[in-house]
């Protein structure tokens, strides 16, 4: 480690230096392995609030060889049991803000309790933790993103896939070993591990930018969704020149991206079509649905693209721009919905006979719906206890 004492991770007035972090990481990884038999590849569930400790879990379940899989602690129980269910994991890590969360049907370990018993002088079997194998292949971490279905779709990232990302952000010099990386997201965004999942970069929002004054900043508007590992296109705004509208810009040097019409021929400038991404952030597949994998990805010339589903067109200079969706999906305050997710929870109370969802002002969810024995009360608590937060329309409107 060439800066043990160095500072590595700060919260409020709790901090880690290097050294630090690395033995609590250890610990925790040892009682994945020793306690509680964690194999490689083995999905661990965390859920805990913005921490020290969801550092320290992130870390230590990758040392140990397992398979990283985020929960928000927002969700309802029930969500939060119906996903761990569905990942088939058999621990999730949890934390003092969080340990009620889960009934005693599932197992959980209180990162804080096992980092308060041990101490700086505990005796560790490190030759223990380096046996442990990490594939490049082998599948780094999981994250849930909302299905038309009305069940999540888990999608699987790859070690390889992660650290190649990784190289393409190094690469355009977005951050460097001098800089300091604010943790911003929810845990249930890929890009907390490094999707920037949001609406298209706004020109309000660089006016919002210019009207603080910062002007001597970088600003990058990355793309990317989480079946392409964290982003794949990147684009320098021009605070100045930026006044219309922003790119989403150009592929990273090892992704690939393709304009596609609905019969999969290339579109021509300016031509809007589906944006098709290739290279080394595509994905491995949703996990325990091979259905759904094989109408996300398509081979062409012998390589894997995947359909984002994105409405996109080239301008004259190369750079890519976002113009809509080719389905009902939508991003709401940064958050990917199917609506069809949320019509399907709604359709699952006995005494609606039809539902509909829509996006109403860019601000919030509508909910109509076709019953005659029911109110909006109880619409909102069946989606509150079914629902996370995002996904809970803000109006409901009852057809008789």
């Amino acid at each position: 480690m060439k800066h043990p004492q160095k500072l590595a991770v700060e919260l409020d007035e709790q901090s880690l230096t290097y050294a630090e972090l690395l033995y609590y990481v250890q610990v925790l990884s040892l009682t994945l392995l020793n306690e509680y038999l964690i194999t490689p590849g083995e999905i661990v569930c965390q859920c805990v609030e913005r921490s020290l400790s969801m550092v320290i879990g992130i870390m230590a379940i990758e040392m140990a060889g397992g398979v990283y899989c985020p929960l928000s602690p927002r969700d309802p129980q029930h969500r939060l049991h119906a996903l761990v269910e569905q990942t088939q994991s058999r621990l999730v890590l949890v934390h003092e803000l969080t340990k009620t969360k889960f009934d005693d049907n599932i197992i959980s370990l209180d990162i804080d309790s096992i980092l308060n018993v041990n101490n700086m002088d505990s005796d560790m079997s490190y030759n223990y933790l380096s046996s442990v194998k990490v594939k490049g292949k082998k599948i780094a971490y999981i994250i849930f993103t909302s299905g038309s279905t009305g069940i999540p779709k888990a999608v699987q990232v790859r070690h390889k896939n992660f650290i190649d990302c990784m190289h393409s952000l190094v690469y355009i010099n977005s951050f460097n070993k001098h800089d300091t990386v604010v943790q911003m997201t929810r845990c249930s965004f890929d890009i907390h591990v490094q999707e920037i999942l949001g609406e298209p970069f706004s020109v309000p929002l660089i006016d919002l930018i210019m009207k603080t004054g910062t002007t001597n900043c970088i600003v990058w508007n990355l793309y990317g969704p989480a079946e392409t590992t964290i982003a794949c296109t990147y684009h320098r705004v021009a605070l100045i020149e930026d006044t219309r509208s922003v790119s989403i810009g150009r592929p990273f040097y090892n992704y690939r991206c393709m304009i596609m019409s609905q019969y999969l021929q290339s579109s021509a400038v300016s031509q809007e079509g589906e944006l098709l991404v290739g290279g080394v952030g595509v994905f491995t597949g949703y996990l325990g649905r091979d259905d759904l994998t094989a109408k996300a990805l398509v081979e062409i010339d012998g390589e894997l693209f995947y359909r984002t589903g994105d409405l996109v067109t080239l301008d004259s200079n190369g750079l890519i721009h976002y113009q809509g969706r080719k389905d009902h999906q939508i991003k709401l305050h940064g958050q990917r919905i199917e609506l069809g997710e949320i019509e399907r929870c709604l359709l699952n109370i006995t005494s609606i006979s039809a539902c509909v969802v829509i996006k109403w002002n860019d601000d919030y969810l509508v909910a109509y719906v076709q019953s005659s024995d029911i109110n909006e009360e109880q619409l909102r608590q069946h989606c509150q206890s079914h629902l996370p937060p995002h996904m809970i329309p803000s109006f409901f409107i009852i057809l008789e």
